[in-house]
């Protein structure tokens, strides 16, 4: 069995998801029905929230929500697999921070720091800086503490300085 399939012991994952095309909602509630399907159960859920495009800022807003899931796939095999359920909601990368149907992020995989070259980075490298990230995952896990800055997410937030429009819609 190739190790990235090996079985580990279960682990807390908390994703991001994001659509910002078509039916934005369904988009989200399909990714979370097959993330419970093919990655592990759902544990928790956040709000969702209605956010601005970051990075490429000439693009329809976003509905982001975030989820904690208790997975048994290692990290490698999570990002495969997380990767796999965007294409079957028929997600097609065509500019870095561009519209999609669908994007699914893994922003920490239990207290793990992950560093495979070019490939996957766990805690997501740039979380601390997105109040999308950062808004709807203090929401869901107010007092996770990020491996790498030692700090809970709550207390991550009040230190952002992003300032993109960020609420609550359902």
């Amino acid at each position: 069995m190739p190790l990235e399939n090996m079985s580990l012991d279960v682990k807390k994952a908390y994703l991001l998801l994001g659509s910002n095309l078509g039916d934005r909602q369904l988009y989200l509630a399909k990714a979370c029905t097959l993330i419970a399907e093919e990655v592990g159960a759902v544990i928790g859920q956040s709000a969702i929230y209605e956010t601005e495009a970051w990075g490429k800022t000439d693009q329809p807003g976003f509905l982001n929500m975030a989820l904690a899931v208790n997975t048994s796939l290692s990290p490698l095999a999570l990002l495969h697999k997380v990767l796999d359920i965007e294409k079957k909601l028929g997600r097609v990368r065509h500019e870095k921070w561009g519209a999609r149907l669908i994007d699914i992020d893994i922003i920490f995989y239990g207290n793990e720091v992950v560093d495979i070259k070019d490939e996957l980075q766990i805690p997501h490298p740039q979380m601390q800086h997105r109040k999308f990230v950062v808004q709807p995952l203090a929401a869901l896990a107010p007092d996770f503490v990020h491996p790498v800055l030692q700090q809970t997410l709550v207390e991550i937030l009040t230190q952002l300085a992003d300032s993109l429009s960020v609420k609550i819609i359902s």
